[in-house]
Order: structure tokens, then sequence, then C-alpha cells
């Protein structure tokens, strides 16, 4: 199984800025692409982007120019970096990784357990 741990949450104002970071762990062969989604009170779960292994991104319009995403320490980890923060990014922010456990194995897609952001005055 593989194991994603994500850290950085926390309350920032508006127009501040917020870096939150994941690290995989466990039985890992490969990992194709890592990234975040996010889930708002009462909203669907909605993809913020995500980094492949070769280093191309994708991200929602709503963050486009604002959030970054770059790979850490490492093939296993992965860093949101969050600027200009709005209200409407307040947000339980949910780390994925596609992966798979053994050369034999098809690729899954695992989640961390959330990180709670709230972007508020």
């Amino acid at each position: 199984q593989v194991q994603l741990e994500e850290s950085g949450g926390g309350l920032v104002q508006p127009g501040g800025s917020l870096r939150l970071s994941c690290a995989a762990s466990g039985t890992i062969y490969s990992i194709s692409f890592m990234g975040w989604y996010r889930q708002a009170p009462g909203k669907q779960r909605e993809l913020v982007g995500l980094i492949t292994n070769g280093g191309n991104t994708n991200y929602a319009d709503s963050v486009k120019g604002r959030f970054t995403i770059a790979r850490g320490n490492g093939e296993k980890t992965v860093n949101l970096q969050m600027d200009s923060l709005k209200a409407e990014d307040t947000a339980d922010y949910y780390c994925i990784a596609s992966a798979k456990t053994s050369s034999r194995a098809s690729a899954e897609l695992f989640w961390g357990q959330g990180t709670q952001v709230t972007v508020s005055s």
C-alpha cells in the first residue's frame, strides 16, 4: 500500500500565502503523477492541479497564476505553493498519487487524509 502524508494547512488572511507538502511512503514501485484535490464545504471535490513524473503540470482555471505545484526533495514528494489566496480557496486539500506497488501491478490512485486550509480575515 501507499501512504500519503500532507502537511502545511492552516489559517491565512486573504492575499496571503501558504505551502502544502505531501510525502508518499510504503510499497512504491513507481509514481506517474502526484497532485492535489480540494473540497469546500457543501461543494464537490475538484482537482486543483497535478504534476507528472516528467515535470508537466496542469491546473484548474480557478488557481492558474496563483498556485504552483512542484516536486519536493525526490520523486515521492510534492508541494503546492498557494499565493494570493482568496476566501473561496477555503477547503480541505487532499494529496493524490497515481502509483504502482510492483512492476506487474496496475496503477492505482491513492489519497491522503486531507489538510484544512482556511482563508479568512
